[in-house]
C-alpha cells in the first residue's frame, strides 16, 4: 500500500505541471498576438481568451502583460547568450571556424523557428520596464561580443572592431530574412542564409 502522503504529493506535482503548462500556453499566445498586433494592441483579456481562460485567471501566472513581454524578451536573449557560450566553450580547443559554423547554424535555426520573437523585439523592446530593457541590451552585447571574438580568431587579419561590424551585419541579414523570404522553402532559406553568413564572416 502506498504511503498516505503519496497521493497529495502526486496531486501537488500534477497541479504544478498543469500550472507550468498553462504558463507556457500563455507565453505562446502572447508571442503570436504581440507579433501580429503589437504589444500595445493586445489586452490582458486577449491573452486569456487565446488560452481559454478568463482575464483574472491570467493573474495567477503573470501580474501584467508587461510581465509576459519581459519573460519573452529577456528569456530569448538569455537563451541566445547561453547557447552561444555553450557552443564556444565546446570548441575552445578547436579551430575557430568550427565554432563559427555551429554558431551560425544555431542562430539561423533560432531565426527560422522564432520569427515572431524577432518581430516583437524589433518593435516592442521600448515597452519593457527600464531594468528589463537594460538586461536585454546587456545580454545582446555579450552575445555579439562573443561572436566577434570567434570571428576575429577565425580571421587573424581582422580587427575586433571589423569583426563586430560583420557580426551585426550577419545578424541583421539572418533575423530579417525569414519574414522577407516567406515564399521560399525553409530548406532553401536555411541553406542560403548559412552560406551567406559564412561568406560574410570569412569562412565561406
Amino acid at each position: 500500500m502506498a504511503p498516505k502522503s503519496a497521493t497529495p504529493r502526486a496531486t501537488g506535482t500534477s497541479r504544478a505541471a498543469a500550472k507550468a503548462a498553462r504558463r507556457e500556453q500563455l507565453l505562446s499566445v502572447a508571442k503570436n498576438l504581440y507579433a501580429q498586433h503589437g504589444f500595445h494592441g493586445v489586452r490582458l483579456d486577449d491573452l486569456g481568451k487565446g488560452a481559454g481562460i478568463s482575464a483574472p485567471a491570467v493573474y495567477r501566472h503573470f501580474e501584467s502583460k508587461e510581465a509576459v513581454l519581459e519573460e519573452l524578451l529577456v528569456g530569448i536573449s538569455d537563451y541566445l547568450n547561453s547557447g552561444g557560450d555553450a557552443i564556444i566553450t565546446r570548441h575552445d580547443n578547436d579551430a575557430a571556424a568550427s565554432a563559427l559554423i555551429e554558431l551560425i547554424d544555431f542562430h539561423v535555426a533560432f531565426a527560422m523557428s522564432e520569427p515572431e520573437l524577432i518581430r516583437i523585439q524589433d518593435r516592442d523592446l521600448a515597452a519593457l520596464p527600464e531594468a528589463s530593457r537594460r538586461t536585454v541590451r546587456r545580454l545582446q552585447r555579450s552575445y555579439v561580443s562573443r561572436w566577434a571574438e570567434v570571428v576575429a580568431r577565425a580571421n587573424p587579419g581582422w580587427s575586433l572592431d571589423a569583426a563586430t561590424v560583420r557580426v551585426h551585419a550577419v545578424f541583421g541579414m539572418i533575423n530579417s530574412t525569414p519574414y522577407q523570404a516567406r515564399r521560399s522553402s525553409a530548406e532553401v532559406v536555411g541553406v542560403e542564409l548559412r552560406a551567406a553568413a559564412q561568406a560574410a564572416l570569412g569562412i565561406g
